[in-house]
């Protein structure tokens, strides 16, 4: 199941089935689907309503991940990214343990299925400039000036 909502980012879409949310995507072309989300997507629908509007920091979602052992580990470690703060890609290989594997760590991000959820906009090149975004480095921005707003920090 699908449903597209709209963002002050641009419209996401989010999909699931009965094993949780499998992904949520931005979807530049797509019209939000108007009504009720199914059941299933209200709470990410509502969710990322609450974030945008800066009444949420964190998510609390059933999360289906469909990918490598390795890419899973990324994705749990991105999500200890905190709100309002930035990492590298370097830092998050070190922290896993593989401090040579930043290039891998880059790649599983690029791979994050979970826009916005799983927060891969929080990983910055290790100069501190904006690196490629699937949603597109001006939303990556966009979402990092959010953040940096609500909790008071300047990010980039």
């Amino acid at each position: 199941m699908r449903w597209v909502i709209e963002t002050p980012a641009g419209p996401l879409r989010i999909e699931g089935d009965a094993d949780g949310v499998t992904a949520i995507t931005f979807a530049p072309d797509a019209a939000p689907d108007l009504g009720q989300p199914p059941a299933a997507l209200a709470p990410a629908a509502e969710q990322l309503r609450d974030y945008f509007a800066g009444a949420r920091r964190a998510f609390d979602l059933r999360l289906a991940p469909r990918g490598t052992d390795f890419q899973r580990l990324v994705w749990a470690s991105l999500q200890t990214v905190p709100f309002g703060h930035t990492t590298t890609y370097a830092a998050l290989a070190e922290a896993l343990g593989r401090p040579t594997a930043t290039r891998a760590v880059g790649a599983a991000n690029g791979q994050n299925p979970w826009a916005v959820v799983v927060p891969c906009h929080r990983v910055v090149g290790a100069n501190g400039h904006l690196t490629g975004y699937a949603g597109g480095v001006a939303i990556k921005r966009w979402l990092l000036d959010h953040e940096g707003r609500l909790a008071g920090t300047r990010i980039g």
